[in-house]
């Protein structure tokens, strides 16, 4: 609803969204779910700060991703894989508000990681234009 507006208050948001990310909320996990679209929607419209702000939600970001790959909870596989889709969806937005560089830190996880899921994740976003 802030559109641009919700520049200025970036550092708060900033240290909400790490916190949702990081905490499992239950089965159907709808607080995670909220984050991560507005995750989505606060890289679309302060897409100019998002650069600077990269390395702290690229680490948050592939960090919930292993998370929820290996969570032995209760969580079902489908909503497991629209978290995935969801956090998959946040690094696209982040590299073309970044100019690519997003791709160019994943070469090397990519290359070094072993689990299907995550490579899966990673392949999209380097797949991507």
């Amino acid at each position: 609803r802030l559109g641009i507006l919700i520049a200025r208050h970036m550092k708060r948001l900033e240290r909400v969204i790490l916190g949702y990310l990081e905490v499992c909320d239950g089965p159907e996990e709808e607080a995670r779910l909220g984050i991560l679209e507005t995750l989505q929607c606060t890289i679309e419209h302060a897409w100019p700060r998002m650069p600077c702000r990269l390395p702290v939600l690229l680490r948050a970001l592939l960090k919930f991703i292993w998370d929820v790959h290996t969570d032995q909870g209760s969580t079902p596989e489908p909503v497991k894989a629209t978290l995935l889709q969801g956090a998959t969806e946040c690094l696209i937005l982040l590299d073309r508000c970044s100019e690519g560089q997003v791709k160019v830190l994943l070469e090397g996880v990519y290359s070094s990681c072993e689990e299907s899921r995550v490579r899966d994740c990673i392949r999209k976003v380097q797949e991507n234009t």
